[in-house]
């Protein structure tokens, strides 16, 4: 078995139980002791499980890193990802913009489109605007209590929010679960992230394939409330076949194909 398919059985064996340790591990897979940490520690630098003393667990369903944490991973997927997203976009559209390091990426492709209207909740998204040298553009930036992911979440997002208007919701999500839906560790961004989805015309939902399987503590919205799911090559064929059952189109974006999806 190669390096990549122990990893990924190592993944399922800990989403399956909840937890794993290493001695069951190298018993399981035949390796060492050392080999099996070495996966456990790949697997949780991309932040696709938690290491404990003597094995790995699940990432908490209210575990919410941090933003520059975040930004470092699947580097490649989300600017993907971006590339599809920012085409659905015409000039002088009405767009939103949650927090989250995809639609960070986003952000930057979309500093170029003339005569757009932005909404969003996220600091990080909003500097991007403001630093992109354009006169044409008209920012709206929530107020609202300050998150670990520099989104503005509570009252006072939701009531500006709700005001509101727009085309397009592009929304960056913690997990995805058939149960679940999409979700987030943070119950008051679920809040704040709903007010959006029920300002916008359409659904874009972003979320590279580590986000599969993954589920925060508060749902956001349904799957089939989803218009699109733009999502990346990494994704396995049994979520692909689920998601594409419940969502309005699914998109999948190779990194190494440039700016040529398949859906």
């Amino acid at each position: 078995m190669l390096a990549p398919q122990r990893q990924q059985a190592i993944l399922e064996l800990v989403r399956q139980h909840g937890g794993v340790r290493v001695i069951e591990l190298v018993r399981a897979f035949g390796v060492s002791d050392i080999t099996i940490r070495r996966d456990l520690e790949m697997l949780a630098e991309r932040g696709l499980l938690a290491k404990v003393h003597g094995g790995a667990t699940t990432i908490g369903s209210t575990d919410e890193p941090g933003f520059a944490l975040k930004s470092v991973r699947q580097e490649e997927e989300k600017q993907a990802i971006a590339r599809h997203a920012a085409a659905l976009v015409d000039a002088g559209t009405a767009v939103a913009l949650s927090a989250g390091t995809t639609t960070w990426a986003l952000a930057h492709r979309l500093a170029a489109v003339p005569a757009l209207t932005v909404v969003t909740n996220s600091v990080r998204v909003a500097d991007v605007f403001q630093h992109s040298g354009r006169t044409d553009q008209t920012v709206v930036l929530t107020g609202g209590v300050r998150t670990p992911s520099d989104a503005l979440v509570g009252p006072v997002a939701v009531t500006a929010i709700r005001q509101l208007n727009v085309d397009l919701l592009f929304l960056g999500v913690h997990g995805m679960t058939l149960r679940a839906g999409f979700t987030t560790p943070n119950m008051m961004e679920a809040e704040t992230d709903r007010a959006l989805v029920e300002a916008a015309g359409r659904l874009v939902v972003l979320a590279d394939h580590t986000k599969w399987g993954t589920v925060g503590i508060s749902t956001i919205a349904r799957l089939g409330e989803a218009d699109v799911l733009v999502s990346d090559a990494g994704l396995p064929r049994p979520a692909r076949e689920a998601l594409a059952e419940q969502v309005g189109e699914l998109v999948i974006a190779d990194p190494g194909a440039g700016a040529t999806p398949t859906t």
